[in-house]
């Protein structure tokens, strides 16, 4: 077993989320444990409640990492967008896209919960670049609705592509034919943007 000075507190959490995340690789976050995650850096648990404070913080640093993945692939994927519109398509394929090869790290995101805490500010400020992003792109879109109608929209949508690719990911569409989810995302885009053109 290896003793807490064996590494600093920043090898340390890098250590512990890279386990985490090749664990959520191929299983999902209710089969780990605070135990196990100790056991596979080769620490006793107390020392990862030393350096996260508890479990839930420590698997909401994993869903930090997550995000800020997430983030990354979505800002390159709309650098190359044509156009506003084209980048709003972009994102919503991209957030499919990374859900699907990363299903049990996109579950946690959603299933985690702070138990009563209060969520770090960390973590409030990389929902507000997710959620940022899609406001920036409907202003563009379509100028002529105020803030609170591009909240709205903002979240409507967000709400279809989420609900199209967490019924993707578990494979949950009951359709006796094969349904692509990008083009269900293409359909709910669609006519939101021709909605503003008209």
């Amino acid at each position: 077993m290896a003793r807490r000075n064996d590494h600093t507190r920043e090898e340390l959490v890098s250590m512990t989320l890279e386990q985490v995340k090749n664990f959520l690789a191929e299983h999902p976050h209710h089969e780990l444990s605070l135990r196990k995650v100790a056991a596979m850096i080769g620490y006793v648990p107390s020392t990862l409640v030393n350096v996260f404070g508890n479990y839930n913080l420590l698997l909401l640093h994993a869903v930090a990492q997550t995000l800020d993945e997430l983030f990354a692939q979505a800002d390159a994927e709309m650098k190359q967008a044509a156009s506003a519109e084209d980048a709003l398509k972009r994102l919503a394929y991209c957030y499919l896209e990374f859900a699907s090869k990363n299903p049990y790290r996109w579950q946690l995101i959603f299933q985690h919960t702070m138990n009563g805490e209060e969520l770090p500010e960390w973590q409030s400020e990389r929902i507000n670049n997710m959620t940022g992003m899609l406001e920036t792109l409907i202003q563009q879109i379509n100028p002529k609705l105020n803030s609170d109608e591009t909240l709205e929209a903002s979240r409507v949508i967000w709400s279809g592509v989420h609900g199209i690719t967490l019924l993707s990911v578990d494979d949950k569409l009951f359709t006796s034919v094969p349904v692509d989810g990008k083009a269900l995302i293409d359909n709910l885009l669609n006519t939101y943007l021709n909605t503003w053109k008209g």
